[in-house]
């Protein structure tokens, strides 16, 4: 086996053993919780919007506090199960929520690149453009997207399209500095290669430039489609409607803890298989010198 495989290999069993060692405190800090007092710790007016919201306090199972292992595993089976039920505005299955932020975050996303990649090679190809950019972009990049929130809902009038527009805000940046970075960073040698070949700009810009800042430029993608997953979330916590950001924040006032911690793994499972896909693509556009 060689020493790659090996490394992979014992890294991989180290995860499982943490994982399991997480599970294994989860347990031991739920099990000693008692099921004897449905309401114990539940103030008046949980008590009564859970009446409200039908469920039995009578039957015995814990109400109150940290949810056990059974409980999530029940949560997570529910959810699993049927995924794609719609029983109204503020009752759809996890993966019409999923695909709702999808949906925003690649839209959003989209319009970034369209925006961003062209002008960062522009600018990355002229000292004077980057110059003169320069201060308009390092005082609106550390403006935090939410910020602009507000103003979005106020001119566009609409939440869902508000949501994309932050989306977009927070992606340009990144992409639009490493873009920006990237293709100011190709050898100065292989320029002037392309000079005394007399190769055309547009041919220059997508055989000689192009392939050199790829990876640069896949980077910026990869922190913009990380920044983006994290602010739908909170964006469609804001404007609610339909989206994961908004299942957590409905469940939460729901009181349904374990749907909360359900969202969140979920969260974090889609945000990690976005990183390894653009981390895919970075793997394909690098190439070794």
């Amino acid at each position: 086996m060689s020493p790659s495989k090996n490394l992979n290999l014992r890294a991989g069993l180290l995860s499982v053993l943490i994982f399991l060692v997480v599970l294994g405190i989860w347990y031991a800090a739920t099990a000693s919780s008692g099921a004897a007092n449905s309401t114990a710790g539940m103030t008046p007016e949980q008590i009564e919007y859970a009446k409200m919201m039908g469920k039995d306090l009578g039957a015995g199972t814990k109400a109150s506090g940290f949810p056990s292992l059974a409980e999530m595993g029940t949560t997570v089976w529910g959810h699993v199960s049927n995924p794609f039920y719609d029983n109204g505005p503020n009752d759809k299955g996890i993966a019409i929520q999923l695909a709702h932020s999808l949906g925003r975050v690649a839209l959003g996303f989209g319009l970034a690149c369209l925006v961003a990649i062209p002008l960062g090679f522009v600018i990355g190809m002229s000292p004077l453009l980057r110059r003169a950019f320069d201060p308009f972009i390092q005082v609106l990049k550390p403006i935090s997207p939410l910020a602009w929130m507000p103003l979005a809902l106020y001119t566009i009038k609409d939440s869902s399209i508000s949501g994309i527009f932050v989306i977009f805000i927070c992606s340009v940046w990144p992409m639009l500095v490493n873009t920006a970075f990237g293709v100011a960073s190709v050898k100065r040698e292989w320029l002037n290669v392309s000079a005394t070949l007399q190769v055309n700009p547009l041919r220059k810009a997508f055989l000689v430039i192009l392939p050199a800042a790829a990876p640069t430029i896949l980077t910026g993608m990869r922190i913009s489609m990380g920044i983006a997953w994290l602010v739908i979330v909170a964006a469609e916590m804001l404007v609610g409607g339909t989206g994961i950001g908004y299942f957590v924040w409905n469940e939460w006032n729901n009181l349904s803890l374990t749907n909360v911690i359900f969202a969140i793994l979920v969260i974090g499972v889609v945000g990690m298989l976005l990183d390894l896909f653009f981390g895919q693509l970075q793997k394909v556009v690098t190439y070794v010198e």
